[in-house]
């Protein structure tokens, strides 16, 4: 096994899961330590953010990300999934969608609202993963969860039925809820039919590979793996010399005037060491990506 560390951006291809791409990394690089943050449905594409090594234990600052969609929704429809991928559960007469009507019917779901998780998700309730339980022909009561829509736009296609979408929103937000209370706002019944991730925070799907090219680049001898330093590019940062780097690694609090709750440390040469947690008038590492030397 290799000894590679940092950020990997994947542009995941439709069809496969987050599970399956992380398969596959660890195949190319021959890593075991390969994780994810946020996952993607089997339908969707874009953006897929995995941790390589022992910055797997940073995957929580891009888990807590805001996340930005593509995608399209038809209406008349509605599938058990809530996207392409499901049965066809029901069908309803499509109204007139005009422009400023669909509009309209988006603003209820913008700023804090409350979602109904589906059932088709990997929620746990008793134990057990709601989609377990959809597959067994069940279905349980799940309690509403509070996310944000920043932004929830849309646009009609040729299709009268079909419409894309540019949603801007908070973790552990549904889009496929989105758009079937969208519908439902509409007077009829709706699904996903394309979802793409387009960003996560700072990171976007423009600067992402697919599984393809990653294989390409690896094969020229090329690393598409970024510092772990670009995990945390939004903390405040503290420079440690090396007594500061020594001290760190043994789980020693240190001493900084830092004004936040959080900050990332890294040596006199710009690489990530810590994650500090401010603990009173102290700061105690939380995250050590390095060993003590």
């Amino acid at each position: 096994m290799t000894s590679r560390n940092g950020l990997l951006l994947v542009d995941k291809a439709t069809g496969m899961t987050s599970h399956d791409v992380v398969a596959r990394v660890r195949r190319l690089f021959q890593e075991r330590s390969v994780g994810h943050a946020g996952t993607l449905d089997p339908l969707a594409t874009g953006l897929l953010v995995l941790g390589i090594g022992r910055s797997t234990r940073l995957l929580r600052f891009a888990q807590a990300e805001t996340k930005r969609y593509t995608g399209a929704v038809r209406f008349g429809v509605a599938t058990d999934s809530l996207d392409a991928d499901g049965a066809v559960v029901g069908e309803a007469p499509v109204p007139d969608l005009r422009a400023e009507v669909v509009a309209a019917a988006a603003v209820p779901l913008h700023g804090d609202i409350l979602q109904i998780p589906p059932m088709v998700s990997a929620i746990k309730q008793g134990g057990r993963k709601l989609y377990e339980i959809a597959r067994e022909g069940g279905e349980v009561e799940r309690a509403p969860r509070p996310v944000t829509i920043d932004s929830f736009t849309l646009a009609p296609t040729a299709d009268p039925t079909i419409w894309t979408f540019d949603v801007r929103c908070s973790v552990g937000t549904y889009v496929r809820v989105l758009a079937a209370d969208l519908a439902t706002n509409l007077g009829t019944l709706g699904h996903l039919v394309a979802l793409r991730r387009e960003a996560s925070g700072d990171h976007e799907v423009a600067s992402a590979h697919t599984l393809d090219e990653l294989e390409s680049l690896l094969e020229r001898g090329d690393d598409p793996i970024a510092p772990p330093l670009d995990f945390v590019s939004h903390l405040e940062r503290v420079i440690l010399d090396d007594a500061g780097v020594r001290a760190i690694g043994q789980g020693k609090r240190i001493a900084y005037n830092g004004a936040s709750d959080d900050a990332a440390a890294v040596d006199e040469a710009g690489e990530l060491v810590a994650i500090l947690r401010r603990r009173g008038e102290t700061w105690q590492p939380d995250v050590v990506l390095r060993p003590v030397s």
